[in-house]
């Protein structure tokens, strides 16, 4: 097995999205080949309701899919096709827009206010860019979590792990989407595909991820589980970890623990023209889809 390479650790950017929601974007709206299949994640998490309940109001998407993960609170959802529901805490809506279509999403919080999601876009091959549009809402009771011996839990959202298979299916990039929770002090290592692009965002604790190039992170301040543990190599709250080629990646947890999405797919490695919603090919086909917004007649029927 070999190691795969940090290749960068950023921030997730404040940023304000929709009617008005403040967020942290991990990345999107730059290079469309660095995370390839991956365009856009957003983290939207807040404790006060002013700064999401506008929500995300009525928006067109063509040529990708956007995946929802909500862990506390609830994301209501309607789309033009006449779908609508609710995302409850822990639940996930994988959606692919294919064609076209448009939709809504509006965040509330749970009792105590309290709201937190993601949202991931996946970019689709020319092939299944005019695909027809289709939904997979998942409970949360429906995602499978796998608990190793050391306390190691991975939710697995979807493709394969540790013998069990996520719920979400039939997805272009067939990607490996887990939600990981390694208790403090815990050194831990997942394989991932060699062929797949690969990035980690921890969300809670601190952890530091090694690198092919030398050790995770001797810690020298603060004692882990009788390790010391070097508190300024830790990756914390709103952090990105992209990852260069292999096949496994290492993480040595922190004194608080950590959790973390580790997110992988295969790459398309085909031409971007993205405007905002709307992923497709070619500056031709972006303009086409924007005069069919224009036009009414963006949403194609049903065959």
């Amino acid at each position: 097995m070999s190691l795969r390479p940090t290749l960068e650790t950023r921030k997730a950017i404040p940023t304000t999205e929709g009617a008005g929601v403040k967020l942290h974007r991990a990345f999107g709206f730059q290079d469309p080949s660095e995370l390839d299949p991956f365009l856009l994640f957003d983290d939207f998490r807040g404790d006060r309701p002013e700064d999401y309940t506008a929500g995300f109001p009525w928006h067109p998407h063509r040529g990708i899919e956007t995946i929802t993960y909500v862990l506390n609170g609830t994301v209501d959802h309607g789309d033009s096709l006449g779908n609508s529901g609710t995302l409850g805490a822990g639940s996930v809506q994988w959606m692919t827009a294919g064609s076209g279509i448009l939709h809504q999403e509006m965040p509330k919080g749970n009792a105590k206010g309290q709201m937190h999601g993601f949202q991931l876009w996946a970019n689709l091959p020319s092939s299944l860019k005019m695909t027809a549009p289709r939904y997979q809402d998942i409970q949360g009771s429906d995602i499978p979590e796998v608990v190793d011996d050391d306390g190691t839990r991975v939710k697995v959202i979807t493709g394969a792990f540790w013998g069990q298979r996520g719920p979400v299916d039939g997805i272009a990039a067939d990607p490996q989407y887990l939600d990981i929770t390694v208790q403090a002090g815990v050194k831990k290592t997942f394989r991932i595909d060699t062929y797949r692009r690969a990035f980690a965002y921890v969300f809670d604790g601190a952890g530091a991820f090694a690198d092919a190039s030398g050790p995770t992170g001797v810690l020298l301040e603060k004692e882990v589980a009788g390790q010391e543990v070097n508190i300024r190599d830790l990756s914390g709250n709103r952090t990105l970890i992209r990852f260069g080629t292999g096949d496994k990646v290492t993480v040595q947890a922190g004194p608080e623990g950590i959790r973390f999405l580790l997110i992988s797919g295969a790459p398309i490695q085909e031409p971007v023209a993205w405007h905002g919603p709307i992923v497709m090919n070619t500056r031709e086909e972006l303009m086409q889809a924007f005069a069919e917004l224009r036009n009414d007649t963006f949403i194609k029927p049903a065959h």
